[in-house]
């Protein structure tokens, strides 16, 4: 993996460790919003949630675009089909792991015959 592709999963799991980026995605994933309709849906501040906004562009997985005084923001999901990636490569790793362990214990535990002397 490049140092690029490194920074940006780095970034983007940085944005989604914290449950209110979550959520805002979450929220983001079922229509477009307003920050002041974001602002409005958390428990925090618009100074918070407007820092929370910048983390998750940032990653790249939030779109902002303004029409006059107003920012609408979008998901970009694109973002996460990078990380679904990495993960999967590393739920293969283990798969491939516990099919030989499992192969392992089940040869060990199988019922040997034993010569009689």
């Amino acid at each position: 993996m490049g140092e690029r592709s490194s920074a940006r999963l780095d970034a983007m799991f940085g944005a989604l460790s914290d449950p209110t980026r979550r959520g805002i995605l979450a929220r983001l994933a079922q229509a477009d919003a307003r920050v002041t309709d974001l602002a409005s849906a958390f428990p925090i501040s618009l100074n918070s949630t407007s820092k929370h906004l910048r983390k998750l562009e940032e990653a790249g997985l939030v779109r902002r675009s303004i029409v006059g005084r107003e920012h609408f923001l979008s998901l970009n999901a694109e973002p996460l089909a990078e990380a679904a990636e990495w993960i999967d490569h590393y739920r293969r790793f283990w798969e491939e792991r516990l099919a030989a362990l499992d192969a392992f214990v089940t040869k060990k535990s199988s019922p040997r015959k034993r010569r009689v002397q």
